[in-house]
């Protein structure tokens, strides 16, 4: 099992796709780093030697922002938009969408579960 930034990979995946497992890493800096640590991107995990997964564990390290830090630094911009008091950190404060989205349908996720308000009661003669 290779333990790369405090991540155990999963050992029966392609390296492309084991190192997506890490916080920060998707698909083409995947790529980036085992073409730049001199891997082959279809070798799977388990068959990375010690070398390799030093190699891989360096330029992780040294180029690339993972994990703890990459969290800390988003956690830190959108704290940044609540202070300023712009438009972005008012939808942030508010918990709707902030890139723009309709409201009116959708946006769920954001949102929450549905809270019913009841309808108007029509007047009886």
């Amino acid at each position: 099992m290779a333990r790369i930034a405090g991540i155990d990979l999963p050992k029966n995946k392609r390296g492309e796709v084991g190192l997506t497992y890490i916080y920060g890493i998707g698909r083409s800096t995947a790529r980036y780093i085992l073409e730049k640590a001199g891997i082959d991107i279809n070798k799977k995990v388990s068959a990375w030697n010690d070398d390799e997964q030093t190699a891989i564990r360096n330029v992780i390290s040294n180029e690339i922002k993972t994990e703890g830090a990459l969290r800390s630094e988003t956690q830190m911009n959108i704290k940044r938009l609540l202070d300023i008091a712009c438009y972005r950190g008012l939808r942030h404060r508010k918990g709707l969408p902030v890139r723009g989205q309709r409201t009116r349908t959708n946006s769920r996720t954001r949102k929450g579960k549905r809270k019913t308000v009841a309808g108007k009661k029509k007047v009886t003669k």
